[in-house]
């Protein structure tokens, strides 16, 4: 090839590449972090109790944003999570066991989804990951992968994370949202 053809060629790929990197600049965009979560808290079912054993006992279950919660204790070792503006959403979750009932230390064969809330108050919109969720791991493992759906607003102005199970609904545990100070 002739050098002036050579040198065509590189300006014309430069161009075109510029051009390119154009095209993909608004989808690198939408990928910015919405919130992110660094540990976990495992459900204890029940808030508070009053009453005496000559009464009956008022029981005020762990409710967070209209989430009833787990019907047992639930335990997590580690949790790490990232939402994306595009309400792209990874999660992966170390050790999410019972800590209660005859099955203590198991998963009782869950499986679990994730749900972002962004609304301090009433109402509330779930934006849950696949409503078909990821099985735990005999020793509590998981990983999401996956897209919430409805997507989620930008910013989400009071981000909570809770890991439910398929079946009941229920939450099992809550991401604790990563501050801009933290490791990591």
């Amino acid at each position: 090839m002739k050098p002036s053809k050579l040198i065509m060629c590189a300006i014309m790929s430069v161009f075109v590449g510029t051009g390119l990197v154009g095209l993909f600049a608004p989808s690198v965009m939408a990928d910015e972090t919405l919130a992110s979560f660094k540990g976990g808290i495992g459900v204890i079912p029940v808030s508070s109790g009053v009453g005496t054993a000559a009464t009956a006992e008022v029981v005020n279950r762990n409710f967070v944003r209209g989430v009833q919660p787990g019907l047992n204790i639930w335990v997590i070792r580690k949790l790490k999570a990232t939402v994306r503006t595009n309400g792209a959403i990874k999660v992966a979750g170390k050790g999410l066991l019972l800590g209660s009932s005859d099955d203590i230390g198991g998963t009782g064969g869950d499986v679990v989804f994730a749900t972002l809330i962004c609304e301090a108050t009433a109402p509330f919109t779930e934006r849950n990951s696949n409503l078909a969720g990821v099985p735990l791991a005999p020793n509590g493992d998981f990983r999401i992968d996956d897209v919430l759906v409805p997507a989620p607003p930008d910013p989400c102005a009071s981000p909570v994370l809770l890991i439910r199970n398929v079946v009941g609904v229920n939450w099992f545990a809550a991401g604790i949202l990563k501050s801009d100070d933290s490791d990591e």
